[in-house]
């Protein structure tokens, strides 16, 4: 019995300490550190909470840039029901649904290069990746100025003013979040 009590006495304590302060005082800090990302990243526009700068939108209109293929849940960009469609690379399923995205681009992007990025054709393993390679996005200046009424430099602009790149080379490849430049194109012709 001597030895029970400073066991239990043991546990109770760690228990308060990994079970209540640590986690209070990590998200206390993660709080202050990073009020936005600890947030969820709201993206708000004229008050209201428009999505996330962490999740991928469906964007289907030509005026808008496209992200990444959804194919998780009942609908595209469904963020309750995040995964991959966990079809492996020899199924014909694979092929067939990329051969059909490719052949999408295509006709929506007539003046682009017949060689789709293949940001544009792959899923992200969560499903919800909200940024595209720059290339990706360059891919599709074309439509959105046609569509839009705009100079492509100036879409290509936002493009490079969006993309951003890892600190360090190897730890990843530079991005564009396709959430924040559609909202860039919209404010060229709304802004706030």
């Amino acid at each position: 019995m001597a030895m029970l009590r400073p066991a239990v006495l043991l546990l109770l304590l760690l228990t308060l300490l990994t079970g209540g302060v640590y986690p209070l005082l990590t998200t206390l800090l993660g709080q202050w550190w990073f009020a936005d990302q600890a947030s969820g990243s709201l993206i708000r526009t004229q008050g209201q909470i428009r999505g996330s700068l962490l999740l991928g939108q469906a964007f289907t209109r030509a005026e808008y840039f496209h992200g990444r293929p959804c194919v998780n849940g009942d609908s595209p960009c469904n963020p309750l029901a995040s995964g991959g469609s966990n079809l492996a690379g020899s199924n014909p399923a694979l092929d067939s649904r990329i051969a059909a995205d490719i052949a999408a681009l295509r006709a929506a992007n007539p003046q682009a290069s017949p060689q789709v990025p293949l940001a544009l054709v792959t899923t992200s393993a969560s499903g919800l990746d909200p940024d595209i390679t720059p290339a990706a996005a360059h891919w599709q200046v074309a439509r959105i100025a046609r569509a839009r009424q705009l100079p492509p430099e100036v879409i290509t602009r936002l493009i490079a003013r969006f993309t951003r790149t890892p600190l360090l080379a190897f730890t990843g490849q530079p991005v564009v979040n396709v959430v924040q430049l559609n909202l860039a194109l919209d404010a060229l012709h709304h802004p706030e």
